[in-house]
C-alpha cells in the first residue's frame, strides 16, 4: 500500500510581478525534488505573478467586479457574497479574494488556470530535469451544510485528474455503474489542509506517493461537469431562470 506523503514549504512572501518559476526554484529544496512529485501551488501566488489585481478605486463596487468575472452569476447570497460558477466550479464571488492582499486589492484568479499551470511544468520540469511531475494550482473554498473551507483544484498538468471506475468492482464483484475518482481535487483537499489559510506563509506544498497516471498532454475538460448535467442543476436553475 502507497502512503501519501505532503510536505508544505514556508516561503518569503510573495509579490505582484514576481516571476514564479524563480520564486519556486529558490523555495523548494533540492532534497524534495524527485519522480512523480506533485507540486502544489496556491493560486494566489499566481494570479499575483500574471498581475490579476484590482486595486480597489478601479471598480465601483465588488458586485459589478463578480459580475464581470463570473461565467456564470447566480445572485447574492448571505455574508455578502454571491454565488457564482467559475471555472468550472461553484465558488462564491467567482474566486476574488481580499485575504492575505498586501495593499487591500481584490485579487482575481489567474486568467487561464490550466495554461498557467502548463507553463509551470513546463519551466520547472526542465529546470529540474524531471520526466514525470504533476502541478497543481489550489483553492479554498466553502462546500453546502459545511463549515470552514477546503481545497480545490483550479487548475492541472502533468497527471489525468480523474480515474475511471465504471466497469472495476467492488468487494463483492458487482460492478461499478457511476464511479469516477477525482484525484485533482482530493489532492488539493491535502494540500491546502496542510498550507493553511491564515499567516503561515505556506504558499507551496510537494506531494510524494500519489498514485497518479502521469502524462504529458491533459485533456482539460476531464475533470469538468457541464452544468446542465450536474447532480445539482435542478436546485440552481431556477435562480438562472429568474
Amino acid at each position: 500500500m502507497k502512503s501519501l506523503n505532503v510536505t508544505p514549504l514556508q516561503t518569503e512572501i510573495f509579490r505582484r510581478g514576481q516571476d514564479l518559476h524563480d520564486f519556486i526554484v529558490n523555495a523548494v529544496p533540492r532534497s524534495v525534488i524527485s519522480e512523480k512529485m506533485v507540486l502544489c501551488v496556491t493560486s494566489k501566488i499566481v494570479s499575483l505573478a500574471e498581475g490579476r489585481c484590482i486595486h480597489r478605486s478601479q471598480v465601483t463596487s465588488k458586485s459589478n467586479l463578480v459580475l464581470q468575472e463570473a461565467d456564470v452569476f447566480l445572485g447574492e447570497i448571505g455574508y455578502g457574497c454571491f454565488l457564482t460558477v467559475k471555472e468550472g466550479l461553484f465558488i462564491a464571488s467567482a474566486g476574488i479574494d481580499e485575504s492575505n492582499s498586501e495593499n487591500g486589492d481584490y485579487i482575481l484568479f489567474p486568467k487561464n488556470p490550466q495554461m498557467s499551470a502548463q507553463t509551470l511544468w513546463t519551466r520547472l520540469r526542465e529546470s529540474w530535469t524531471l520526466h514525470d511531475l504533476g502541478i497543481l494550482l489550489t483553492d479554498s473554498h466553502t462546500s453546502p451544510l459545511r463549515q470552514g473551507v477546503t481545497g480545490v483544484a483550479l487548475g492541472y498538468w502533468g497527471f489525468r485528474a480523474v480515474r475511471d471506475m465504471i466497469g472495476s468492482k467492488d468487494i463483492f464483484g458487482r460492478e461499478l455503474k457511476m464511479t469516477k475518482m477525482n484525484f485533482a481535487d482530493g489532492l488539493a483537499s491535502a494540500a491546502v489542509m496542510m498550507m493553511g489559510e491564515g499567516s503561515e506563509r505556506q504558499p507551496l506544498a510537494v506531494i510524494h506517493g500519489a498514485d497518479l497516471d502521469f502524462c504529458d498532454q491533459v485533456d482539460t475538460k476531464e475533470i469538468r461537469m457541464p452544468l446542465e448535467e450536474d447532480l445539482y442543476f435542478p436546485m440552481i436553475r431556477p435562480f438562472m431562470e429568474g
